[in-house]
């Protein structure tokens, strides 16, 4: 069946997005997208959380298709239970940017999102996980987190708001790494070039959808490639104020399914 409206493709972002304060899926939204998805469009969720973080939700969700996780770096097929495909950072030239930042602004505290399908979210002392929901093993030094290939890094500083990290990052790590801020105490490194906008548009190809077909929703800046990908981007009523800058449309709060106020409008019920 064809989907009724212009969008064969809903892309959205988890945290702050498609999920509530308590990580948890209203009844509400939770029946739009099941209406989207018996209307003939596809629903893919595109995340900064690694694939063992989003397996959880998608078989809550009942889904079999297809995930991008890690900011773009892991494309997870749900119905098989395995990566389509993954892009490691290399972890000398991660512990190298580690190093130039620490020069630039003084200490920081990282955590590691290991590659694979079970892979662990690893965090050194004095690093504080900013959803405490999520499950995490902390390690006795920074050198464990080099232990096994990883999808990316994330950095908290003492004192530096997350723009503050974020630009010095940006400046300091120059083509090492992608540089990102996903939520709040959330600031990344990933492979160089990797966005949710490359992860979104390798989904698409396998699914035979071109970017004027794809809706896509978010909240925070690196929801910005995403919607310069998608033909048009909606930000939540609590979105960072770079990404509402450039959104085409902005609407209510994850907290008030702002996601779901747009599907139903594009999806009536019959």
């Amino acid at each position: 069946m064809a989907a009724p409206t212009a969008y064969s493709l809903i892309a959205t972002d988890l945290d702050g997005t498609l999920l509530r304060g308590d990580d948890t899926l209203s009844g509400r939204s939770r029946a739009v997208l099941r209406r989207v998805v018996a209307a003939g469009a596809r629903h893919l969720v595109v995340t900064g959380r690694p694939t063992p973080r989003v397996r959880p939700l998608l078989d809550e969700l009942g889904s079999e298709g297809l995930a991008v996780c890690g900011q773009g770096a892991q494309l997870y097929d749900a119905g098989a239970g395995r990566l389509l495909w993954s892009v490691t950072l290399d972890r000398e030239l991660a512990e190298t940017a580690l190093g130039k930042i620490e020069a630039e602004v003084g200490q920081v505290y990282a955590a590691v999102d290991q590659d694979g399908v079970d892979g662990l979210t690893l965090i050194e002392p004095g690093y504080l996980m900013p959803h405490p929901t999520l499950p995490a093993v902390r390690v006795r030094r920074r050198d464990d987190l080099w232990a096994e290939p990883i999808s990316k890094v994330l950095l908290r500083h003492p004192t530096l708001t997350d723009d503050e990290l974020a630009s010095a990052a940006r400046v300091t790590v120059g083509s090492l790494a992608t540089v990102t801020m996903s939520g709040p105490g959330t600031v990344e490194l990933q492979p160089c070039g990797v966005t949710k906008a490359t992860g979104l548009a390798l989904a698409a190809d396998h699914l035979g959808l071109p970017p004027s077909e794809t809706i896509a929703f978010g909240d925070m800046p690196n929801d910005i490639p995403m919607f310069d990908w998608a033909a048009h981007g909606v930000a939540m009523a609590n979105a960072h104020p770079e990404l509402r800058a450039v959104a085409d449309e902005i609407t209510l709060s994850n907290a008030e399914d702002g996601i779901a106020a747009v599907l139903e409008r594009l999806f009536p019920a019959p």
